[in-house]
């Protein structure tokens, strides 16, 4: 774990304070459990350490999977169930022994997507939500197919391009975000008890997608120096 990028930063900590102090209060407000506040607590941790590019971002990024996936199950978000346990576990195992071995100077290797691959991935995302979220159209019980599909396809990809180290996983992240504060947003309109903190808890992450973008913007043009 002493493999990592740089110290920690004054607005950083004031970040993760804000938005920890933020959590608290909607789980004191929304009268949530204590089990939702630690999947909030842990999401933050995870994509904060990750736009830092430290390995121990796999290691909160495990305990949310697991919650987040009982959260969506409850709310019959089954997509994001299927996502988080068939996906994102292995996914969790993977990236942490793939980033260990891409660390250069202290430094993970961030890299930076050709154009080609670029178009790649965009047809990637859109063919496999319109695919994805006509199959959950058919499930009983299940919310929001279309959204629901879109965020599990743009989670995958940008899984995907996470482990392998390319900074344009923040920007499929922070498309990623938006859709999926929307989708909660339709959940807490529709009564769901755990939306208002999972709203808060996407638009932490859609706050630090942009800075993850800028810091390994800077990173992949470190290494190609």
């Amino acid at each position: 774990m002493s493999k990592a990028t740089g110290n920690w930063k004054g607005f950083e900590i004031v970040w993760l304070i804000v938005f920890s102090a933020i959590g608290i209060l909607f789980t004191f407000l929304s009268k949530d459990s204590f089990f939702g506040f630690t999947v909030f607590i842990t999401g933050v941790l995870c994509v904060v350490l990750t736009a830092k590019g430290k390995l121990m971002s796999y290691v909160f990024g495990m305990y949310n999977t697991f919650g987040y996936a009982y959260l969506a199950y409850v709310n019959g978000l089954f997509g994001e169930v299927l996502l988080n346990l068939l996906f994102f576990v292995p996914m969790n195992i993977a990236g942490f022994y793939m980033w260990s071995k891409n660390f250069q100077g202290g430094k993970l290797a961030m890299r930076q997507m050709e154009f080609k691959g670029m178009l790649l991935v965009g047809a990637v995302c859109i063919s496999g939500f319109l695919l994805l979220g006509y199959g959950l159209s058919f499930i009983p019980g299940q919310n929001s197919p279309y959204i629901d599909a879109l965020t599990t396809v743009l989670s995958v990809v940008a899984t995907i391009l996470m482990v392998r180290r390319f900074k344009e996983q923040w920007l499929v992240y922070i498309v990623l975000n938006m859709f999926t504060v929307l989708l909660w947003t339709i959940r807490t309109s529709e009564g769901s008890s755990e939306g208002p903190l999972m709203i808060v808890m996407w638009s932490a992450y859609l706050l630090n997608a942009a800075y993850g973008y800028y810091n390994w913007n800077k990173g992949a043009k470190e290494a190609l120096a």
